[in-house]
């Protein structure tokens, strides 16, 4: 307020559009009765109106780097009169898939400025990096690196082909009430977000595939309540504050064990109770060591029972009644009384991997005639088709 010029002078630094939005609505709230201006400034949207809105001289900038980049080639944004720089998610920020950016960045903003970094995980190489950009910085930890003890942590070990039925039976708890179900990968978010709704849940997906008002869209009706289980990458990881978040589960394990303090963090918020389910598979044993060790303690591991025997959200041709692609029919089911283990009612669920199918001799390059028996087999197809 007492700092007021023509032009940018706060610039913040967001990972994800969808953290932008957020704290362009947080600055909206907190500045309304001032003539304090902002705009965000992120990609999968037209340039053009955000050219439009920088020429109106806005003191605040919230911005993702590569579109702000993008801008500053164009002389859309001057840099030059910006005395303060926020970097939220600043771990993030300064891994190697943004830094090359955030540096070019820096390299355009005065050298007397304020710097400000906000991240709720931050490992001795990334503050290394950090520190290349700061000068004699104090450093206020909050929590910093720790699970709020308002969190309550479970592990499910689970077969990979069972995990829906699993998720089915979390998803109908009495103590559920709204969650944010994480993925590995963005397909997995579409697919299983589109499964859920199939099965009659309040679900929606979020990944970055989808347009940005698809994007808005999505969190808009997960925020309002109108969805209750958003199911979404990591870009939902990152600073997303939903009132209400009951469950957070992680369907896919986190690759790190910052990741799983970031995802998690999405629940137990505001001092309110949450619960933290991780389905577990044999591959992910050595990360869940991991996880244990920063954590600093054993993780409770849980076995529901029966929940493999609900039926398992299936691809449409098998929901269908037809085996799924790639897969063959089910087998005969063994003997009456012969003991069945979930692992093998998993594995005859998805049956064993079709033979590679042989190819048709070939003489001199050419595959063998079959036209006789080809014709035949059409003319009986079609009068079986005609009845």
């Amino acid at each position: 307020m007492t700092r007021r010029r023509r032009g940018p002078s706060v610039l913040i630094l967001a990972p994800t559009r969808e953290l932008a939005n957020q704290i362009q609505a947080d600055i909206t709230d907190l500045g309304q009765f001032t003539p304090i201006r902002s705009i965000t400034v992120f990609g999968g949207v037209s340039l053009r109106g955000q050219i439009q809105g920088l020429r109106k001289k806005p003191e605040i900038v919230v911005a993702c780097p590569g579109r702000l980049l993008d801008l500053h080639s164009q002389n859309a944004i001057d840099l030059s009169g910006i005395h303060t720089l926020v970097i939220d998610e600043a771990d993030q920020m300064f891994d190697m898939g943004f830094m090359p950016d955030v540096r070019r960045i820096i390299a355009n903003l005065p050298e007397d400025r304020q710097t400000l970094l906000f991240s709720a995980t931050m490992p001795p190489e990334i503050r290394k990096l950090a520190n290349t950009v700061l000068r004699k910085p104090k450093v206020v930890d909050v929590g910093h690196s720790k699970v709020v003890s308002t969190i309550e942590h479970e592990l499910y070990p689970v077969s990979q082909n069972l995990k829906m039925s699993l998720l089915q039976h979390v998803l109908k708890d009495e103590d559920f009430r709204s969650a944010i179900i994480f993925m590995r990968t963005k397909h997995r978010a579409l697919r299983t977000g589109r499964q859920l709704q199939t099965a009659g849940f309040n679900a929606v997906a979020l990944q970055g595939n989808m347009s940005q008002s698809q994007r808005d869209r999505a969190m808009q009706g997960f925020r309002s309540g109108q969805y209750n289980i958003l199911v979404a990458t990591d870009i939902a990881a990152r600073g997303i504050d939903v009132a209400n978040i009951s469950h957070v589960i992680n369907f896919d394990f986190p690759n790190t064990p910052d990741q799983y303090i970031h995802r998690i963090g999405r629940t137990g918020r505001a001092e309110q109770s949450g619960k933290a389910f991780t389905f577990i598979t044999p591959e992910d044993e050595v990360a869940v060591r991991a996880l244990e060790k920063k954590l600093g303690r054993t993780v409770q591991r849980c076995v529901l029972p029966n929940f493999a025997e609900l039926p398992d959200l299936a691809e449409p041709a098998q929901a269908a009644g037809g085996p799924a692609r790639g897969q063959r029919k089910q087998q005969p089911a063994r003997a009456t009384g012969a003991a069945v283990s979930p692992l093998e009612r998993a594995q005859e669920r998805l049956g064993q991997q079709r033979p590679q199918q042989r190819r048709p001799k070939s003489h001199g390059g050419f595959q063998q005639s079959r036209g006789k028996d080809s014709r035949a087999r059409h003319r009986k197809h079609a009068a079986h088709a005609a009845t």
